[in-house]
């Protein structure tokens, strides 16, 4: 009998989950459809293209909407059983209102890893896709920035001329091992460019002891610069920015890239973060379970229902823009960022346990 509970509790709640997550996918794709079609209205295939980063665009969407669509699918589900007496015959069978937190919050959390696990990598490998299929199709498609295994790549236009730079990383304010090199309009060579390191912190870039070999001038093919300083589209913040993307990188990725990464230029705290925020996924889903049961399942008032949907919608509001102030203490050093990612999850813990043995004594 209690296997037959089991399944009935698990499959009733995943079922919900799944309605729930068709509805954001829903309302995501009706909202992130039209930006994609304002910015490819002028191509012919534009329709097509849109559909296509949306599909790209939405599963890495509902992931970070996780924990509040299985708050909202805890809750729909839990008023559902309580208005149905379901609610009342399992506690008949001996099924306390812990007993049953406990099976919907440990279903929530293996269903975080499984998503970590199995859909990350996938939803990752998309959001790259959408990253480069977006930016063959952007404006300024002459000014371009890739981070790969090989390194940083640049692509720009100064002067009216091609400039491609290449870097083995970024590093504090500075690129390492830099290549550039400059052609002329029929993509012959003019110059290369060669420097250990070169400061990119404005868009004057400082390149120290510069080995310059040019291609048009025999008199002068190679000459040893210091300080030798060259104009840019980039600089340190917008090159910093591309790094703080790590949609593209996979929970699976960051753990056996973790060194890697960090010899490519992404910072180590942005790492550490990024992990933090993988780890912390499941039990944040866990936490969302038993706060949406705090909610529901300790009254048997049906009239009740519409207040118990205010007060959830704007306990979600809060823990949103507490989750978001937490990240901003984290970036500007007020905090670690490893804290910042894990303060609202202590906080929403201090609240269930208190809310928990409340609802276990009804």
């Amino acid at each position: 009998m209690n296997k037959v509970i089991y399944k009935y509790l698990i499959y009733g709640f995943l079922k919900t989950v799944m309605n729930v997550v068709l509805v954001f996918i829903c309302l995501g794709v009706i909202l992130n459809l039209f930006e994609e079609i304002e910015f490819f209205k002028k191509l012919d295939d534009g329709i097509r293209m849109s559909v296509v980063l949306t599909i790209m665009f939405i599963p890495n969407l509902i992931i970070k909407l996780l924990p509040f669509i299985i708050f909202i699918s805890a809750m729909w589900y839990l008023l559902s059983i309580r208005n149905n007496t379901d609610l009342l015959s399992l506690k008949i069978f001996g099924f306390s209102n812990i007993k049953i937190i406990s099976i919907l919050s440990f279903t929530a959390l293996i269903f975080g890893f499984v998503i970590l696990l199995t859909i990350n990598p996938v939803t990752s490998a998309m959001v790259k896709y959408y990253e480069q299929t977006k930016a063959q199709y952007a404006k300024d498609i002459d000014h371009l920035v890739s981070i790969n295994k090989n390194g940083v790549w640049i692509k720009e236009i100064i002067n009216e001329k091609l400039m491609i730079t290449t870097a083995k990383k970024l590093e504090d304010n500075f690129l390492f091992n830099v290549t550039i090199y400059k052609l002329n309009d029929d993509n012959s060579i003019l110059q290369r460019i060669e420097s250990d390191k070169v400061n990119v912190i404005n868009n004057n870039w400082i390149l120290k002891k510069a080995t310059i070999y040019n291609f048009y001038n025999e008199k002068n093919k190679i000459e040893e610069k210091n300080d030798y300083i060259i104009l840019s589209k980039y600089n340190l913040n917008q090159l910093n920015t591309l790094y703080k993307n790590l949609d593209t990188i996979s929970f699976i990725r960051l753990i056996t890239e973790y060194d890697d990464l960090k010899q490519r230029g992404y910072t180590k705290q942005l790492l550490d973060e990024r992990l933090n925020y993988f780890l912390s996924l499941p039990i944040f889903l866990f936490l969302m379970v038993v706060l949406a049961s705090i909610f529901i399942i300790g009254s048997v008032n049906r009239t009740q229902n519409l207040y118990y949907i205010f007060i959830s919608i704007i306990a979600c509001v809060v823990i949103y823009y507490f989750k978001d102030l937490s990240i901003a203490l984290g970036q500007t050093n007020r905090i670690s960022l490893a804290l910042a990612v894990w303060m609202p999850i202590i906080a929403i813990s201090l609240f269930c346990s208190i809310g928990v043995i409340q609802i276990n004594e009804k």
